[in-house]
């Protein structure tokens, strides 16, 4: 079969976040909700009224989308099970990220000069284009500079997400242009949650990494070296791998076994707070694929990385 590649406008809600891109190739419609649920993706109204995007593809499986953040909440398989987790705890008024999903830190990861993990998690996200190729719809969100994040971050630039649901995957591709006429530094992070039942979970790909330990002290983490096949969990976890592979594969001790794959993402953390969350601890557990070190672009340059989820 030809594949068939046809991008649409959104419908908006009356949002002005909900826009449809001016860039489209191939054929253009109005949509109407119909058009938008034949194609794969529903705007409507999530947790707080806040307004969420729903992708479906041909084959079963579904994934959720917040504006607030960019923040996928929801990635189901079609046997219906969710991959993704998010915290009980997670509010959904806009005066604090959204906790859990995959959260995005940026332009700064963990502490620093600025709030905690930036402020890309904390704004609100455009919609930008909507398309479905052969029953796998796929969005393109993006986040600019305003007083918001000038107040923390003096500079203008575009953030564009673009996530893509396939029957038994979910990818996503972030681009990171600086549109300001000078240059500017940055480090970023995707903060995955990813359902589980902690004493069952593995992650495997990560022997011979460098390791930033934070545990027992995260201002002074302790440098090694990882020697195991398979890392588990049976206590708190706070670890960061420095020059990680492009895969690793996560056994969330609930009978999936999930390949996260990338580009250009150089480093991975994991992450699960044992105790110090006891309501939830033993019912996720962080995989995050990470850029640690400073990434600096000049005036018109972009930076790319790729994230891809899959079950066989």
């Amino acid at each position: 079969m030809a594949m068939v590649s046809m991008k649409f406008f959104v419908p908006s809600l009356n949002s002005p976040n909900l826009r449809p891109t001016k860039r489209y190739s191939g054929m253009a419609v109005a949509a109407s909700n119909q058009d938008a649920v034949a194609l794969g993706v529903t705007v409507t109204q999530g947790e707080g009224n806040l307004p969420k995007l729903l992708l479906t593809s041909d084959h079963g499986s579904e994934a959720e989308i917040y504006l607030f953040g960019g923040c996928i909440t929801s990635w189901k398989v079609p046997s219906g099970r969710d991959l993704l987790f998010v915290r009980p705890d997670a509010v959904f008024d806009k005066k604090k990220p959204i906790s859990g999903g995959i959260p995005h830190c940026f332009p700064q990861f963990g502490p620093g000069l600025m709030q905690q993990h930036g402020f890309a998690r904390n704004m609100d996200w455009s919609l930008v284009e909507s398309e479905n190729v052969e029953g796998n719809p796929n969005v393109t969100l993006e986040l600019k500079d305003g007083p918001y994040s000038r107040a923390m971050w003096d500079f203008s630039f575009q953030a564009r997400y673009k996530v893509v649901l396939n029957t038994k995957s979910l990818s996503t591709e972030l681009k990171v242009t600086n549109t300001d006429n000078k240059p500017f530094t940055f480090s970023t992070a995707l903060h995955s949650y990813f359902r589980a039942s902690i004493t069952g979970v593995s992650v495997k790909g990560l022997k011979g990494c460098k390791t930033l330990n934070k545990d027992p002290d995260p201002k002074n983490p302790i440098e090694g070296r990882e020697e195991r096949d398979a890392i588990t969990f049976p206590g708190f976890v706070d670890c960061i791998y420095l020059d990680a592979p492009n895969e690793v594969h996560l056994d969330n001790g609930l009978g999936d076994v999930i390949s996260i794959r990338n580009t250009n993402w150089s480093d991975a953390v994991l992450w699960n707070p044992h105790l110090q969350m006891e309501a939830c601890y033993k019912d996720f557990v962080c995989v995050e694929n990470t850029k640690i070190g400073t990434i600096q672009l000049e005036p018109e340059q972009s930076w790319i990385a790729k994230q891809h989820l899959s079950i066989a």
